[in-house]
Parts: C-alpha cells; structure tokens; sequence
C-alpha cells in the first residue's frame, strides 16, 4: 500500500531553563493510504505532539516526516503553510468557527487562501456542505447551529481542498454521545470512500471505530494493533433510533 505518512525516528525536545523535555522519543510509524487509525494516551504520553508533527503545526528536533514521500521537516514556513491548506484537513474538538460567517462562508475559506474564483468556491463549499447533511443549513450562523452541526461544517471545511490526510483531534469530545456517533458515522463513511483518517481521542470507544489504535505513553509508541471487533457506526446509528 501507498504511505501517506511515514515518521522515522522522530524526536521532539523543549527546553525549559536548563532542562530538557522530551515529548517524543524516536518514533517511528506509517499511515497507508486509505487507513483509519486513533491515537490514544495519557495526558503528557505525546499523541498531541505527534498530532501537531504530522499536521506541519511543529517541526521535530531531529528524525525525518515525509508526507506522499516529500521530506515535510524540510520545508519553510511558507511551505508548511502550503501543506496544512492543500494536504491536511484539520478537524478540532471546539470547532474553530469563525462567528460572524455562515456556514457557506465557513467551509469558502480555505479556498480563499487557495486563490480558487469566486464561484467555484460557492459550488465546492455548497456540496461539501451537502455531503455531510447541512444542504438546509448554508447560510446559518454557528450560533444557529447544534454542536454537531458546527462540527459536520468543520468537517465539510477539512475536506474542502481534498486533503490527503484528514486529522481530527478529539472531534467528538463537546459532544454527547448520539451525536458522537453521527459525527464517527461521518468519518467511516469518508474512509470508506477511500479517504485517509486520523484522530486523537482519550476515549476507547471512539477508538473502535477505526481500523488501528496506536497507543503512546512517554513519548513512545508502545502498541500499534488493528482494532478486533471495530465498532461499526452506522448500524449502531440505527440501533439507537
């Protein structure tokens, strides 16, 4: 299979005063094309810090990050910037909504930055929005939105520029527990169209419903296994009904 993301031997160290802090401590991992994989660890076990490696939010102190085969921890600024709006598609716990914009301009924006014509930006942000069930909602405000709504606009966002990689961290950690599974729903049904999907979650349930749990405690990966028995959330959506 193809790697999307591939870490090799990946340090990351801050220095505070005259001591050094190590979040990661030679990692090493590969996410194919195609795969859904969770991140799960204990507070200060380092899965943030790889979740900010993998989306170019940080650089590592030494190791290599290619992202499609391209040396990533090499670029400037100016090209991680490039990566984070075309590779990755970001999904946040808080959503991350500008206020005063409607959906419709929500989803527009990272074409904006893309140089994408006006009306092209209409037509993509309307079908993404249409995708994840909000066809109705294009011109509500986040304030008229339910948690879950506002969270398939971010989504619809993330996938805006047809990412390589979409990275969610703690995506279903505002919400309750039905539209959790809405939201997870969401994510299978992308994966299964052959979208590549990472997420950050503390809970075990949420986990199972990707294919791959890669565990960190210390800064190491210390478990990277297929899910057995992975949750399958369109037909607990229908249980639930």
């Amino acid at each position: 299979m193809k790697p999307v993301i591939q870490l090799r031997d990946i340090t990351k160290t801050y220095q505070l005063g005259d001591q050094y802090i190590y979040a990661l401590r030679g990692v090493n991992v590969t996410v194919n094309k195609g795969e859904f994989a969770a991140i799960m660890g204990p507070s200060g076990s380092g899965k943030s810090t790889m979740m900010n490696m993998i989306g170019c939010l940080d650089q590592p102190s030494s190791g290599d990050y290619l992202l499609e085969g391209l040396p990533v921890s090499e670029a400037s600024d100016d090209g991680l910037a490039l990566v984070r709006n075309l590779k990755i598609g970001f999904v946040f716990q808080n959503f991350h909504l500008l206020p005063r914009q409607s959906a419709l301009e929500n989803v527009e924006l990272p074409m904006i930055y893309s140089n994408i014509p006006v009306k092209e930006r209409r037509e993509r942000a309307i079908r993404a929005l249409q995708s994840v069930g909000l066809g109705e909602r294009l011109y509500n405000k986040p304030s008229e939105l339910s948690g879950g709504q506002q969270q398939r606009v971010s989504i619809a966002r993330a996938l805006i520029n047809d990412p390589v990689i979409l990275l969610a961290d703690e995506p279903t950690g505002a919400l309750d527990s039905r539209t959790s599974l809405e939201i997870m729903h969401i994510f299978q049904e992308l994966n299964d169209a052959g979208k590549t999907v990472l997420i950050v979650t503390h809970e075990q349930e949420i986990a199972e419903y990707a294919k791959r749990i890669i565990r960190f405690r210390d800064g190491q990966i210390v478990s990277d296994e297929p899910v057995l028995g992975r949750r399958i959330a369109s037909l607990e959506k229908e249980a639930v009904r």
